[in-house]
This record gives C-alpha cells, structure tokens and sequence, in this order.
C-alpha cells in the first residue's frame, strides 16, 4: 500500500487518517522478523527429522515457539541436537524453561 492510495481509501471510508499505513507498517515489520528469523536458526542439519515428525524444520518458528522447541528437545533428542538447542538459546533460557515454563 502507498500513501497517496492509504489516503484516498481512508477519505473514501471517513477512516481516520494514517489508519491503513500504520497497518502497512506492522505488516512489514511482521514480514522482516520472518525473514530475520529464517536467517537466525540453529543448524537444521543436526536435528534428526524424527524429532520434528509434526512440522518442517524449516518452518519452525526458534523465536516464538521456543519453550516447546526446548521441552522436545529435552525430552526425546539426542546428545547431539541438545547441544545444538543449548549453544542456540544458551543456558539460562533453557534453565527457564525446562524449570518453570516461562521465558521472555
């Protein structure tokens, strides 16, 4: 969406100005963040895909559905795919989750 369509299909709906291009806004930030994170993942090579038979590796979200990754993880993986989760998320994400199920 551009500015000058954002103002025309506002004055059109009597929408509050700027309405559309702040969703714009959002949606291309949403958009980035998958792309960064595409780029930010731990080595997929070293999972095996039995560990993930649900999902495509690729398709994992390591941001936001970490807890789960973790709990898995440490619950069926190998010694090779828990450190590969340890040296991506770190100790103390990993401590969180696995003792108290919260992390930030």
């Amino acid at each position: 969406m551009n500015t000058s369509l954002a103002i025309r299909i506002e004055e059109a709906l009597g929408i509050e100005e700027g309405f559309f291009m702040t969703l714009q806004v959002f949606y291309d930030i949403k958009e980035e963040k998958k792309k960064q994170s595409k780029k930010n993942r731990p080595t997929l090579s070293r999972f095996r895909p039995a560990l993930f038979w649900d999902t495509s590796l690729e398709q994992i979200d390591w941001n936001r559905q970490k807890r789960s990754i973790i709990k898995r993880v440490f619950e069926r993986g190998n010694f090779t795919e828990k450190k590969e989760i340890l040296n991506y998320y770190g100790h103390d994400t990993i401590r969180k989750a696995l003792t108290t199920g919260h992390i930030k």
